[in-house]
C-alpha cells in the first residue's frame, strides 16, 4: 500500500475516531511490538476494530461496482489464501516467535477483490483488506500470492497503522524521518510475512520469487533513490526475504518437531 493511499485512509481513521464511543478499549498507548520493540500506538483495540471496519466501508463505497462477486475465481483464491494464513496467525508460538501484540484485540479478516489495473493491495486496521486486480497476475502461483497477503496481514498485526496514528498526532518527524519510518513497517511486514507463509504451509522462498517478478513487471529500480521512497528498494525486499526465509522455515520445523511449545507447557 502506498503512503499517499494510506493518508488519504488515515483521515477517515480519524474522523472515525472522533464519532466512536470508545469506553475502556483495553491495551493501547507504549508497550512490546513486533520483535520486542518498543511501540507507541495510537488506537485502543476496540477503536482499532471501530476505525477499520468504517474506512472499509468507506473504501467498498468508493470502489463500487468493481467489487468482484464472491463466486469470482480471483475472489475465492484470495479468501481461501487468507483463510489459511489467519490460521496460522493465531497459532500462539508463532506469536511469540515473532513478537506480535495480540492480546486483547481482535481482527477480522476479509478481503474482496476489485476490478482495478494498479498494482497494489492493503489491510486496514484489524483485518480488513483489499486486493486489486492488477496485482494477480504478477503472482505465478498461489504461494507468491500468499507473499502479497501475509505481508498485508502483518501490516494489520503489528498495528502499523496504528502507529501511524501515533506518529500523526505526535505531530511527526520531518518527511525524510517518516519515510524512513514507512520503509521500516514495509520491511517488518515483509519479515512477519514470511513467518506467516511458513507457518501456514506455503514456502517462503516463493515470496523472494514474487518479488524478483514484481521487479521485472515494474521496470526494475525506475522509481526515485530509496531515501525518497515510503518502500524499500526491489533489491533490497529480495535481498532481505533471502536472508528470512530460511529462518522461517526453520521455525516452522522446529514447531512441527515440538521444539517451539505452547505457552505454559
Amino acid at each position: 500500500m502506498t503512503a499517499t493511499r494510506f493518508r488519504c485512509l488515515l483521515g477517515v481513521v480519524l474522523l472515525a475516531i472522533a464519532g466512536c464511543d470508545i469506553g475502556d478499549g483495553g491495551p493501547g498507548g507504549r508497550g512490546e511490538g513486533p520483535g520486542g520493540r518498543q511501540q507507541d500506538l495510537g488506537l485502543n483495540p476496540r477503536e482499532e476494530l471501530n476505525v477499520g471496519r468504517e474506512a472499509y466501508q468507506e473504501v467498498l463505497q468508493e470502489y463500487r461496482g468493481r467489487i468482484l462477486p464472491k463466486n469470482h475465481p480471483d475472489v475465492v483464491r484470495c479468501r481461501t489464501i487468507v483463510d489459511r494464513l489467519a490460521k496460522a496467525a493465531d497459532i500462539e508460538p508463532l506469536q511469540r516467535e515473532i513478537g506480535l501484540r495480540i492480546r486483547g484485540f481482535v481482527f477480522e479478516w476479509e478481503v474482496n477483490v476489485i476490478q482495478e489495473r494498479q498494482i497494489n493491495a492493503f489491510c486496514l486496521p484489524a483485518g480488513k483488506m483489499v486486493v486489486f486486480t492488477g496485482i494477480i497476475p504478477i503472482a505465478g502461483s498461489d504461494a507468491q500470492l500468499a507473499a502479497v497477503l501475509s505481508h498485508e496481514m502483518a501490516h494489520a498485526l503489528a498495528h502499523h497503522g496504528s502507529e501511524r496514528v501515533a506518529r500523526e498526532r505526535s505531530g511527526g518527524a520531518g518527511v525524510l524521518r517518516s519515510l524512513q519510518y514507512d520503509r521500516f513497517q514495509e520491511s517488518e511486514a515483509d519479515h512477519i510475512g514470511v513467518f506467516l507463509m511458513a507457518f501456514a504451509g506455503y514456502d517462503p522462498d516463493e515470496a523472494v520469487a514474487f518479488w524478483v517478478r514484481m521487479q521485472r513487471a515494474t521496470g526494475g529500480e525506475g522509481g526515485p533513490p530509496e531515501i525518497l521512497s515510503d518502500h524499500p528498494t526491489h533489491r533490497k525486499r529480495i535481498d532481505q526475504l533471502r536472508k528470512w526465509a530460511p529462518q522461517a522455515k526453520d521455525a516452522k520445523r522446529a514447531f512441527d518437531e515440538g521444539r517451539i511449545a505452547p505457552a505454559g507447557r
